[in-house]
């Protein structure tokens, strides 16, 4: 399997960014990326989908889109919508309709930002996920880094701190979110995690201060979507579209906190009697499962099965485990980085059955 890097959920002038699609490849080719896929609000934009290149470099840009009910007050529910073929923003006012025909469609969809709070200093209202009862989705976005800054942000000085300073932001995804996720895999569902950055690039006045919030070359530092797809991407954009996708709904992919250090080169797999499983991967736990997780620089590991923490390895760059029960089980790794404890990286289950 080869590893790349993909940033996901993000805006253009064609919503409530401030950026073209040019731009946003061009900001990711300066960061190193494989690949981005923008996700503008309720509409799907057509003809910009392809690989745009800065000299010998080359990024996939695909498109998604992020869509909400834009009649309800407030704005909550939003999902983020991938490969779907066709614009399906008139039936955001019944979530449960729209991921089925996304479904029916081909497509994948994810609950954006499930906790997402109110930052009442700035105006920000809370946009949370409310419509638990549906099912069908593919998985949901553990880690988003604009719902983050809401929880930082409680007067205008801590807001006029991190729009000079953004990389003191992140501590890891919001604890509700990762909470309900566990729950999920507790119960036997099988949910995909991934991490979105909420690009967006704004134009921030207050006062005499003005501030981009934040530059899309900086959201392509952080909160990334680590995918593991069976070749390299080849620069035909039909055969690398459907690696990246099928990547996704498999669960083969793991979400990075790459501003303190690279996360490239992570691995967690499992090995059985008969088999071997990547993330999102099922495997028989017939006379046991040997997991194993691999880090590129020391840190601290956890493992965790159905939410609850079963093991912990300090200062490690490796680990291994001997599982006899069947479970969901993940890794997360954290690390200091600014004087305070972060987390940064965040695997997809290899499900134990």
């Amino acid at each position: 399997m080869h590893e790349i890097v993909v940033n996901l959920h993000m805006h253009t002038r064609y919503s409530d960014g401030t950026g073209t699609h040019k731009e946003i490849a061009e900001a990711a080719i300066k960061t190193g990326l494989d690949a981005v896929i923008v996700t503008d609000h309720n509409v799907l934009v057509q003809g910009v989908e392809g690989y745009y290149r800065v000299g010998r470099q080359r990024v996939l840009l695909l498109v998604g889109q992020e869509v909400h009910d834009q009649d309800r007050v407030p704005q909550k529910n939003h999902l983020l919508v991938f490969n779907s073929q066709r614009d399906v923003a008139t039936l955001a006012d019944d979530p449960q309709t729209l991921i089925n025909r996304v479904a029916e469609a081909g497509g994948l969809s994810f609950i954006a930002h499930p906790n997402d709070p109110e930052a009442s200093t700035f105006n920000e209202t809370d946009i949370s996920w409310e419509a638990w009862d549906v099912h069908g989705y593919t998985g949901l976005e553990l880690w988003n880094g604009l719902s983050e800054l809401k929880t930082v942000i409680p007067t205008k000085l801590h807001g006029a701190f991190y729009a000079f300073f953004p990389q003191f932001i992140g501590y890891g995804p919001i604890r509700e979110t990762l909470q309900r996720w566990d729950d999920f895999l507790a119960e036997g569902r099988r949910v995909v995690a991934i991490g979105g950055s909420d690009a967006h690039a704004l134009d921030m006045h207050m006062g005499p201060l003005h501030r981009v919030i934040f530059p899309y070359q900086f959201h392509f530092r952080t909160v990334n979507t680590h995918m593991f797809i069976p070749q390299p991407l080849t620069g035909d954009v039909p055969t690398d579209k459907k690696m990246i996708y099928d990547a996704l709904a498999a669960g083969h992919c793991f979400v990075a906190y790459d501003l303190p250090a690279p996360t490239r080169g992570f691995t967690f797999k499992a090995r059985g009697l008969e088999q071997s499983a990547i993330m999102g991967d099922e495997i028989s736990s017939r006379r046991g499962v040997t997991l194993q997780a691999h880090l590129p620089q020391p840190a601290e590991i956890r493992l965790i099965k159905d939410g609850k923490m079963i093991g912990a390895w300090k200062d490690s760059q490796a680990c291994a485990y001997s599982a006899t029960e069947p479970g969901a089980y993940r890794v997360e790794v954290w690390r200091s980085y600014l004087g305070r404890k972060r987390g940064w990286i965040f695997s997809n289950p290899i499900y134990v059955r």
